[in-house]
């Protein structure tokens, strides 16, 4: 079946075209529909002027060659099956076991680029991340580490390492916010009593972490995880060009949105880390386990922006 996007409404003769085509009855089509297009997600049809619309996932004309325009309205690559779909991303019951810990000074110092700057307090915070249900990308889980710093005077966390077993969001997070993602075996699961989180790298145990599971809910209606999620995150995203220098070298900032906290706890923990060189999270070394948060959330991850472009200001 061959389908068409429009820049408009289609006209008579296109819609002859698609009927035969696809060996649709003419109810199938939208009589009179709006079509709105833009260049990261295609055409949107309003089906509250007629029937279901067809999904339009083909070239722009009739003459079957891809024009500059349908590139450029390709949401990724590969152009035959694109690794992932236009955003922005919507997450369900997005669960999350983060603990945080105290590490060395020069540890943190060595690991935040200009111009972020230390907090100052020599915490950390090592997350796992259970994602059952986002758009796009599926299922899968994924950890690492995110450094509390300083940038522009605003509290922000700069994601330093992380780890993951799902294809199209790694590419994606690379490719558009800059997310320091690798490939790598994570899991978050319930043994028993205990809310437990690996992560193994080329079949090596490089993280454990463990915590009392729902020991004790936070008191509130979930102000302060909600306070926790909107808080600025910042990616360094550098990709290089074809002759091997920087293309793209900037500190991105993302924020969450549309954030509904479902459930939230506190609890003892503990943290171990393993040292590996292709995946570092034990440069920061665990020095004093602080404590625990296990959090349940639907959310939001949209587009980000640039807060700091190395190229321009070099």
């Amino acid at each position: 079946m061959r389908l068409w996007r429009y820049r408009g409404a289609p006209s008579q003769k296109h819609r002859r075209i698609l009927l035969d085509e696809c060996a649709l009855g003419p109810d199938h089509f939208v009589a009179g529909a709006v079509a709105v297009r833009n260049h990261r997600t295609g055409i949107k049809i309003n089906r509250s002027q007629g029937p279901p619309a067809v999904a339009c996932i083909c070239i722009s004309n009739l003459d079957g060659i891809m024009r500059k325009d349908d590139v450029l309205n390709l949401p990724s690559m590969p152009l035959a099956g694109p690794s992932y779909p236009a955003g922005p991303y919507r997450f369900i019951n997005r669960e999350y076991m983060t603990i945080t810990y105290e590490t060395d000074p020069a540890a943190i110092r060595a690991q935040l680029p200009e111009p972020l700057e230390p907090v100052g307090d020599n915490l950390v915070h090592y997350e796992w991340i259970r994602m059952p249900d986002s758009t796009g990308f599926g299922s899968y889980t994924e950890t690492g580490l995110v450094i509390p710093a300083k940038l522009g005077g605003e509290a922000v966390g700069f994601v330093s390492q992380m780890y993951l077993d799902d294809d199209p969001p790694i590419v994606a997070g690379r490719e558009i916010w800059g997310f320091p993602k690798k490939y790598a075996n994570p899991k978050l699961e319930i043994v028993k009593d205990t809310l437990t989180g690996t992560l193994e790298y080329a079949g090596q145990l490089v993280a454990m972490g463990s915590m009392g599971y729902k020991h004790e809910s936070m008191a509130g209606n979930g102000e302060r995880t909600l306070a926790m999620l909107t808080k600025t995150q910042i990616n360094l995203k550098l990709i290089p060009g074809v002759d091997g220098e920087p293309a793209i070298c900037q500190l991105v900032a993302i924020n969450l949105t549309d954030i509904t906290v479902k459930g939230s706890w506190m609890g003892p923990a503990r943290l171990h880390l393993v040292p590996h060189v292709n995946a570092p999270v034990a440069d920061l070394p665990v020095r004093k386990v602080i404590g625990a948060h296990h959090y349940i959330a639907d959310l939001t991850l949209p587009y980000g922006r640039v807060a700091y472009d190395y190229l321009k200001e070099r």
